[in-house]
């Protein structure tokens, strides 16, 4: 079932880029982020209120909460580069860009988390970092 999510994911990410590099236009993209976000925070509310999980909210550890929230911080930040990329650049060449995340959080997994860094990752990895090349220049 978590293919079927991450399938998902990818297509209403790319909608995402087009829809926005069409509502950016003549709109300051800070603005146009927090306008994102705000729609976000209440489709992810409403989630949570349909699904009736509000209560887990009490369960959450401190350390969960820490790493939540710099997780949002991290968001933020990219949404707002991200908004403004779209702004100054096409759409073609700024989301393979910054689709190069999948190659920096194979890393930072590597690193951090200590996950398995096999050879068809290593593969993966440079030929996304080749196929942005090939796409942006």
């Amino acid at each position: 079932m978590w293919f079927v999510f991450a399938l998902l994911s990818a297509v209403f990410a790319a909608l995402t880029s087009i829809l926005a590099k069409i509502g950016i236009e003549g709109v300051n993209s800070n603005l146009a982020t927090a306008i994102r976000t705000v729609v976000v925070v209440f489709m992810s509310w409403g989630m949570v209120f349909l699904t009736h999980t509000q209560n887990g909210i009490s369960q959450i550890s401190r350390k969960s909460w820490i790493f939540l929230i710099l997780s949002g911080l991290a968001t933020g930040v990219s949404w707002l580069c991200y908004y403004r990329a779209l702004q100054l650049g096409e759409a073609s060449r700024v989301v393979p860009i910054d689709k190069l995340s999948v190659v920096i959080t194979l890393v930072l997994a590597f690193v951090f988390l200590h996950e398995e860094f096999a050879a068809k990752s290593l593969i993966g990895a440079a030929l996304i970092t080749a196929g942005t090349l090939v796409m942006v220049l």
